[in-house]
């Protein structure tokens, strides 16, 4: 069978529910200890072996169909984001500084929809379905995912395919999206220390300002964009963030400079990050400062689709009435959902929530970030689907 609307509109208001709980008490990287308690509890109603403190606060539940099959997992992510919010609803983020400003709120609450949904209908289930809820996919470096694969989140029983849905707050509401190949890309965030010699700001020529550098490499690494990557390469190196100096009258001894690198392919990603630090390192010396250039370890990789998988998730997908289905260009956005597809083969897709006449029309990770619960009933149903028909798909 395929599930319709007429199956997930009997959980929509728990969905909703559970979402609007989660949103109000939103939990940052690593920290996600209420909503996790809250996810292993409902997968427990729902009569399912459930595994928590997976690679940290990860949660784990495994639903038995009543036919042989494959094993599917669906993943959510948890975290929250350092935000204050500035929405004006009744479940407004009850903890200062702390915002569910990415939809992670509505991916626990739509992978629950689904789990609901498909613990009612077991019997006619094939296989065994994996709900992964992962802590930490905002931290960036080792994040969530690693640490539960490391756990054996994938194993055990080993997973055949997995699939991951994020809300896209700049789509349009019941809109879904995705391509094969490639689709979110890997970051890499640098460093770099410039190491002048301090003075008085009225002689700047018996010091090395190492303010004036840095001014300097931030011009000059934009040309590590324009003239030394290829231009059909989609490629962002991006400074983020510069710190340096105490006083008006005073030039500082160093400065420190922090920015992302965003690419498609590894053989650019090791272009992109040696012509950044050598860069970085030559014009410092031209001005007699000196550069010191360090990148972040183990970050995400790119999120690669399989195409084969891809084709037929689109047409489970395009089959779910009142939705759109279309294919979206490369996002330079990073997920470590990429290390789940490094395992086994399966999409990542996105779900539009932008409807101007709720308000819903910030991006993700505003402070504004507000999202058309509408939709949530959708998300579900996809998740539920693809497990069903991957379960009983031929490997």
């Amino acid at each position: 069978m395929a599930f319709s609307l007429a199956h997930v509109k009997e959980f929509e208001s728990e969905i909703i529910r559970i979402r609007r709980r989660v949103h109000a008490y939103p939990e940052l990287s690593y920290k996600e200890f209420e909503t996790a308690e809250l996810v292993a509890r409902k997968l427990r109603s729902l009569r399912m072996a459930v595994r928590t403190r997976v690679g940290g606060t990860g949660v784990v539940g495994l639903l038995k169909g009543a036919n042989n099959g494959n094993v599917v997992a669906l993943r959510a992510d948890m975290d929250a984001l350092p935000v204050n919010e500035n929405v004006n609803v009744s479940f407004k983020s009850r903890k200062p500084g702390v915002m569910h400003a990415c939809g992670h709120d509505t991916h626990v609450a739509m992978l629950l929809g689904a789990a609901m949904l498909l613990s009612k209908y077991r019997d006619e289930l094939s296989g065994q379905v994996k709900f992964i809820f992962q802590p930490a996919e905002e931290a960036g470096g080792i994040g969530g995912a690693k640490p539960m694969i490391e756990d054996g989140a994938m194993n055990n029983p080993k997973v055949d395919y997995v699939f991951g849905l994020h809300i896209y707050g700049t789509e349009p509401s019941n809109v879904f999206l995705t391509k094969p190949g490639p689709i979110m890309a890997a970051p890499d965030t640098f460093r770099i220390r410039i190491i002048g010699k301090g003075g008085h700001g009225s002689s700047p020529h018996d010091a090395v300002d190492p303010i004036f550098v840095s001014a300097q490499v931030v011009t000059a690494i934009q040309g590590v964009t324009s003239r030394m990557i290829d231009q059909r390469e989609p490629f962002v190196v991006s400074v983020c963030n510069i710190h340096s100096g105490t006083k008006d009258n005073i030039i500082p001894d160093s400065a420190f400079l922090e920015g992302t690198i965003r690419t498609f392919n590894e053989k650019t990603r090791t272009q992109a990050k040696k012509y950044v630090k050598s860069v970085a390192e030559s014009v410092s010396r031209a001005f007699k400062a000196r550069a010191e250039v360090s990148f972040k370890e183990d970050e995400y990789p790119v999120t690669v689709n399989d195409p084969n998988v891809t084709k037929d998730v689109v047409s489970v997908l395009k089959r779910i009435r009142g939705t759109r289905t279309v294919e979206c260009k490369p996002i330079m956005g990073a997920e470590d959902f990429s290390r789940f597809l490094q395992k086994a083969p399966g999409v990542f897709y996105f779900l539009g929530t932008r409807n101007p006449k709720k308000g819903c029309v910030n991006a993700n990770h505003s402070s504004e970030f507000k999202v058309d619960e509408q939709v949530l009933k959708y998300g579900s149903l996809s998740l539920a689907n693809l497990a069903y028909e991957f379960g009983i798909r031929s490997t």
